[in-house]
C-alpha cells in the first residue's frame, strides 16, 4: 500500500513520487534514472557539465538559482567551490541566502537553475547524499524517539545494517556525554543536548562533508568551546566542513577560508587574514561591514533612486 501522511523525506533515501512510492536515484555519467517500488523506470537521459569536475572539490556550485513560488530571488546564480578536506565558513546576515543554498544541496528544496555537485556527484544522486551529513539550525528532532532511537533510525535511512547502526549508536553518545540520556525523548532534552544529538545524528554515517547551519547558536561558552574542539578534531580527520554561523570569530578560529555572501551571491573570498588585508580592516566583522554590508545597502539606494514607471513618463 502507499505510504500515507508523509510529511519529510531523508536527504538519502531520495524522493516520494505522488502514489506515495519510494524513487531512488542512481547516477551514472551523464544520465539520470529513477525506480520506484513497482519497478516502473525513468529513462530520461541528464547531461551535467560537471560529471568531469575535479575530485579535488567536495562541493561545486554553478550558476545555482532558486526562485520561490512568490517571486522571491533567494540564490542568484550562485558560483562556489569548496575544497576537499577543508574547513570551509560561509558568512552573510539573515536572508542572504544561506540556508537556501544548503537546503538545494541537500535536497530539502528543488533549485530553479544550475547544479550543484557532491565529489563529482549531482546532489540528488544516493552516493552522493550519502556522502553529507547536516546538522541543522533549528532542531528538526523526532519527538517521539530516544535520543538512542534517534541515531540507530538515522543510520537506518543511511542503509547501515541494525547492528552497526547500534555499535555507531553507541559510540555517539560517549563522543557526545549523551549517555546519560539515551533513554529520554527529544522534547525533554535541553538546548544543549538537542545540539549535541543533531551533531551526533549528522556524523552517524561517517560523511565526507559535514554541513553544520549555525551548530553553536544559543549554547553556553563551555557547549561551544567542547563543540569546536571535537570539529576540529573531526577535520584533521579529513572529513569536509562547511560552516555557517554568525560567530566572526568562531569562523575566524576554526575556517582556513570564509566566503561572504549577501542577496544570494558570493560578495568576497580568501582567508581570514587575506580578507582584512585586502580589505584594509583589522577584524573580520570591518571586513563584514564593507562587503555584504555595503553590498546590501548599495542594492538598497538603487532601489529606491530606481524611478517607477509614472515618475519616468513625467520626467519625459
Amino acid at each position: 500500500m502507499p505510504a500515507q501522511g508523509i510529511h519529510h523525506v531523508d536527504p538519502a533515501v531520495g524522493d516520494v513520487d505522488p502514489d506515495g512510492f519510494r524513487i531512488e536515484v542512481f547516477c551514472w555519467p551523464g544520465t539520470r534514472t529513477g525506480r520506484d517500488r513497482k519497478g516502473a523506470r525513468d529513462p530520461r537521459p541528464t547531461t551535467f557539465s560537471g560529471m568531469h569536475a575535479s575530485s579535488t572539490s567536495a562541493l561545486e556550485l554553478r550558476g545555482l538559482t532558486k526562485r520561490y513560488d512568490d517571486g522571491t530571488l533567494a540564490l542568484d546564480g550562485l558560483d562556489l567551490d569548496v575544497p576537499a578536506g577543508s574547513f570551509f565558513g560561509l558568512l552573510g546576515p539573515n536572508g542572504a541566502g544561506k540556508t537556501t543554498l544548503i537546503s538545494s544541496v541537500c535536497n530539502l528544496i528543488r533549485i530553479s537553475e544550475g547544479e550543484a555537485l557532491v565529489f563529482g556527484r549531482p546532489s540528488y544522486c544516493l552516493d552522493a547524499r550519502r556522502q553529507i551529513g547536516i546538522s541543522e539550525q533549528e532542531p528538526n528532532l523526532d519527538r517521539f524517539l530516544t535520543v538512542r532511537e534517534t541515531l540507530v533510525y538515522h543510520g537506518g535511512y543511511y542503509g547501515m545494517e541494525k547492528a552497526e547502526a547500534e555499535e555507531r549508536a553507541e559510540q555517539m553518545m560517549g563522543v557526545f556525554d549523551l549517555r546519560g540520556k539515551r533513554d529520554v525523548r527529544a522534547p525533554k532534552l535541553s538546548g544543549g543536548m538537542k545540539r549535541r544529538l543533531l551533531l551526533a545524528r549528522a556524523l552517524l554515517h561517517e560523511p565526507r562533508l559535514v554541513i553544520l547551519d549555525e551548530p553553536t547558536a544559543g549554547v553556553d561558552v563551555e557547549l561551544r568551546h567542547e563543540l569546536w574542539r571535537y570539529i576540529r578534531r573531526l577535520h584533521e580527520q579529513g572529513t569536509t566542513i562547511l560552516l555557517t554561523t554568525h560567530y566572526l570569530e568562531e569562523a575566524e578560529a576554526l575556517c582556513e577560508e570564509i566566503a561572504l555572501i549577501g542577496r544570494g551571491e558570493i560578495v568576497a573570498r580568501d582567508t581570514a587574514a587575506g580578507l582584512k588585508e585586502r580589505y584594509e580592516a583589522d577584524t573580520l566583522e570591518q571586513v563584514y561591514l564593507k562587503t555584504v554590508a555595503n553590498h546590501l545597502f548599495a542594492e538598497d539606494e538603487a532601489e529606491r533612486r530606481e524611478p517607477t514607471e509614472t515618475e519616468g513618463a513625467e520626467a519625459v
